[in-house]
């Protein structure tokens, strides 16, 4: 189905094509764009004998190595048999590819996506040696039947036999097909009709002895034109009659030997030739068009000729393959050997061509489109340098040059202003006078009694660019910078000075011009176009033509084509503009996208020569666009060419797209054989994915990777420079899922889920009963514990009770201790004064006592002083306060004698030196003695407070 829809829409473009191009004859100015395929593009052999286009508008080619395919993108070569040379290729209904060559004959099979498949049907000769010396040059097809011809013998190919047509030991030349019959040269006899299987020899056929007919095309009425080698044209009538056609192109023909030709669209015929490339001619025989080295063909021997589904004319030549857009709007002067420059203006004046390039003034003759006119340029005498423009004044050209103002005159240039750097003429209305913007202001040039330049106006020598009469003697000017009014009577010839007025344009905007849109004067700037308001004395947006021309709104030159219609050019892109009588824009800025970014940026130039032709300045040369010449607007939709597996290695795929999970890497490939200077865009989108349509991109294929299993729809589309774009085409193919997801695998993952579910559900019942006895554990356990933590909670508040009591119990026992070391001292403190007071105590005389009774009574006091009953009594409640202090301490510090651990105790009791030096029964002095004695047994630090190290023990 989708074969027969792509061939209805296939048919139906060539049916549109044909009706377009019916009545519309090719440019006889210019020359058509011609694009070159050698052999580096095609990579195959130098020659290509044969040319032929299938219903899908690719391009097979008889190569010297094979058969070669075009798709509009890619090129590919299928040699043939034993790498036989083709000399022939012709396409039968069916879509056979029919081709021959040295010994070989045979037709290749097209299958999708770029598959071919050969058939030889040189076995079926019965004659099998004399084949191998012969060449099949041409192949005629006749309904059913094939005619494979050699210059010996034509092979007939029917009912999958093959049979001999002979002239009776004559050799042939050529077959033809054509009106219907079957034509054959014999030699010497001359031109016969094959009739009912019977070479039947034509009445007038001495006519044409010895010529070698290279050609027969269908003529007008019913005609036949025939092309000799050397001899020229020949018309040979319905009823056999044949005369000579004497045409302006005789001479050529005969003079660089025609070789082949075909017939074009709208009675026009063209002539490949061995030594001077394609010349086309109309019905009349003039000479409308001549391609050859000089103007585009890589090569002059032109070896074959066809047509394409868009009437473009292919030409198969001795070295390369050309295609000639004969059916273009767009025909070229390309100045190939850069005589000329960049062309900056241009001006069709008494039946020659002016152009103003940077180098010099140059023109040619001029016919128009009445007659065939090959360009050549030559320099104006005197013209040398710069020319900024061309203009007829009264019926003279001038020219505006770097140098000055010149004149035409007998031929030459003649300088009549030396006023320097002329960009622009503007005619003043209502006068015979003319304003001039040049380097250095403005001039009035007078064209009565002669074109002369009257006066200079400009004071600081401000360059001045553009000109625009705003009124009856009111002008504006202007440069990149600034925009100037400027007043002018005609009359006394006087001007005003320069006003700038700048007030409403933005700051350091850059001025384009000043141009008359339907009766508008507007201000093109990069910022956009600019109206003045007389009112406010000020610029305004013109804000209603800026949204409607979008990026066109900052166009650098508006040039009038007709009423309502308009060139704006954004440099070097060109759009038509057409406004509606409401207002309403009708774009169109894609017809000229070829030209794009070929015109000199600032500079574009274009000349409307008439309403049919207008010639757009390039930087090597013009176009000139025929306004008349449409195309269809359809393309056909892309056809996908090639499919490859390039998962491991690059493998072309023709069937069962259903890929396996380990190759899952896909390129395909795809072209529109639709042909044009510009290349066609595509756009893609991949259905199974997430992502949207790809970007517009010139690449004719995609490659997708570490695809996912599933299933995918690849469409594409493609766009032609004017924006036009085909139908989808489509492609299905698929992933397949990996072997664990597949259906055998699927129902054993369904038994195993349902298992699961069984055991699970098991599992789970015998959970929930563990569950609940685990629960019934858990909740015994948890009263156990509750009842635990209650009975340590009361353990808990027991021992702290406890706690409470027993450091009440240490409290009463240090306060117990404190008052017996205080008890000790008290003690010690009343021996001591009694020690004191017996030595001043006298018996009942008077007298002092002895020494016997103060020693008894001292040693009975010194005695109460050395008992240590006190001690033990205090030792012991210590140790029972302190956790038996006195064993920890002297086990760690050994050395310490019984001084030493009464003095620590009372430290640690916080006693005062006094108290302790009492206890001690020593003075304070010897308390800080035995305190430093105890330190250095103890290794302290003199950092380190001995109370507080013997509290922390």
């Amino acid at each position: 189905m989708s074969k027969l829809i792509r061939a209805l829409i296939m048919f139906s473009l060539v049916l549109a094509g044909a009706v377009i191009s019916r009545g519309q004859d090719i440019p006889r100015v210019g020359t058509p764009f011609v694009q070159q395929y050698d052999k580096s593009s095609y990579h195959a052999g130098n020659q290509n004998w044969g040319m032929s286009v299938n219903r899908d508008g690719f391009v097979y080619v008889a190569n010297t190595e094979g058969l070669l395919v075009f798709d509009g993108q890619r090129w590919k070569l299928h040699p043939m048999k034993n790498n036989v040379t083709l000399r022939s290729v012709n396409i039968d209904q069916s879509g056979r590819i029919l081709v021959g060559g040295a010994g070989e004959f045979g037709y290749w099979t097209v299958h999708p996506y770029g598959k071919m498949e050969y058939t030889s049907l040189a076995p079926l000769v019965k004659d099998q040696r004399n084949l191998k010396n012969d060449e099949i040059w041409r192949i005629v097809i006749d309904d059913d039947k094939v005619y494979f011809h050699t210059f010996s013998k034509s092979y007939l190919y029917h009912d999958d036999k093959i049979t001999t047509i002979t002239a009776d030991g004559e050799p042939f030349l050529f077959s033809f097909k054509v009106n219907g019959k079957h034509y054959f040269e014999q030699i010497p006899s001359g031109l016969h009709e094959l009739k009912n299987g019977k070479l039947v020899q034509l009445p007038e056929a001495n006519k044409l002895h010895g010529m070698n007919i290279l050609c027969m095309v269908p003529f007008a009425q019913n005609e036949i034109l025939i092309g000799t080698a050397k001899n020229g044209l020949f018309r040979m009538q319905p009823d056999g009659k044949i005369s000579h056609w004497r045409t302006p192109a005789d001479d050529f023909l005969k003079k660089y030997q025609l070789n082949n030709g075909v017939k074009l669209y709208g009675e026009q015929y063209a002539f490949g030739t061995i030594q001077n490339g394609v010349v086309i001619l109309n019905d009349q025989g003039e000479i409308i068009q001549h391609i050859n080295k000089n103007n585009g063909l890589q090569n002059n021997t032109v070896l074959s000729l066809t047509l394409d589904k868009q009437n473009n004319l292919w030409a198969g030549l001795d070295n390369g393959i050309d295609r000639i857009a004969i059916n273009s709007p767009l025909y070229y002067y390309t100045d190939i050997t850069g005589s000329l420059g960049t062309v900056y203006t241009s001006k069709i004046y008494n039946d020659k061509i002016y152009l103003g390039t940077n180098q010099g003034l140059y023109r040619s003759d001029w016919y128009g489109d009445t007659k065939y006119n090959a360009l050549k340029f030559s320099l104006v005498p005197n013209s040398e340098g710069q020319v900024w423009t061309l203009e007829n004044i009264d019926g003279k050209l001038v020219c505006g040059h770097n140098n000055g103002t010149y004149l035409l005159q007998e031929g030459k240039l003649v300088r009549i202003s030396t006023v320097t750097g002329v960009w622009k003429f503007q005619p003043i209305k209502g006068s015979s006078y003319w304003l001039q913007a040049n380097y250095t202001g403005v001039g009035l040039v007078s064209t009565h009694p002669t074109i002369t330049l009257s006066k200079q106006f400009g004071e600081h020598k401000t360059p001045i660019r553009y000109i625009k009469q705003a009124g009856n003697d009111q002008f504006w000017l202007s440069n990149h910078q600034n925009v100037f009014n400027f007043k002018l009577d005609t009359l006394t010839q006087s001007g005003s000075a320069f006003t700038n007025i700048n007030t409403g344009l933005p700051a350091n905007t850059k001025l384009y011009g000043i141009y008359n849109l339907e009766n508008n004067i507007v201000f093109a700037s990069d910022s956009g176009f600019y109206l003045f308001d007389n009112i406010l004395r000020s610029f305004k947006p013109y804000q209603e033509l800026n949204n409607q021309l979008a990026t066109f709104a900052s166009a650098n030159k508006i040039i009038p084509i007709k009423k309502h219609a308009y060139w704006f050019i954004k440099k070097s892109h060109i759009a038509k503009i057409e406004i509606s009588v409401n207002g309403q824009l009708e774009i169109d800025s894609s017809s000229w996208n070829t030209l794009k970014g070929k015109l000199m940026n600032d500079y574009e130039h274009i000349l409307n020569v008439d309403d049919k032709l207008s010639l757009i300045a390039l930087d090597n040369g013009f176009a000139l666009y025929s306004h008349q010449r449409t195309k269809s607007e359809s393309i056909p939709p892309p056809i996908i060419t090639n499919i490859w597996n390039t998962t491991t290695e690059v493998s072309p795929v023709y069937d069962n797209f259903d890929f396996p999970k380990n190759q899952n890497n896909i390129r395909i490939a795809f072209s529109s054989s639709w042909y044009s200077s510009t290349p066609l865009r595509y756009q893609y989108l991949l259905e199974g994915t997430n992502q949207g349509w790809s970007v517009w991109e010139e690449a004719s294929f995609r490659e997708f990777t570490n695809l996912s299993y599933g299933d995918y729809t690849f469409n594409v589309r493609a766009i032609s420079p004017d924006g036009t774009q085909s139908e989808i085409t489509s492609l299905s193919f698929s992933i397949q899922a990996p072997w664990y997801f597949k259906w055998p695998m699927v129902a054993f993952y369904i038994f195993v889920v349902i298992l699961l579910l069984y055991f699970a559900n098991r599992h789970y019942e015998h959970r929930l009963h563990t569950q609940q006895q685990k629960l019934k554990a858990k909740l015994l356990t948890e009263q156990q514990e509750h009842l635990a933590k209650e009975v340590a909670a009361n353990e808990k508040k027991l021992i702290s009770l406890k706690n409470v009591q027993l450091e009440q119990e240490l409290i009463n026992k240090n306060r117990e201790l404190a008052n017996s070391a205080l008890n000790i001292v008290y003690k010690n403190e009343m021996l001591n004064t009694l020690h004191q007071e017996l030595r001043t105590l006298n018996d009942s005389s008077g007298n002092k006592l002895s020494s016997d009774q103060l020693r008894r009574v001292n040693k009975l006091i010194e005695e109460a002083h050395n008992d240590d009953r006190d001690w033990d009594i205090f030792e012991k409640s210590f140790n029972e306060a302190h956790e038996n202090f006195f064993k920890k301490l002297k086990a760690e510090y050994p050395a310490l004698v019984p001084n030493d651990l009464k003095l620590c105790a009372y430290l640690r009791l916080n006693m005062s030196s006094k108290e302790i030096a009492s206890l001690l029964n020593i003075s304070i002095r010897g308390v800080e003695i035995r305190r430093y004695r105890l330190r250095k047994k103890l290794n302290l630090q003199t950092s380190k407070n001995l109370s507080e190290f013997l509290l922390e023990f």
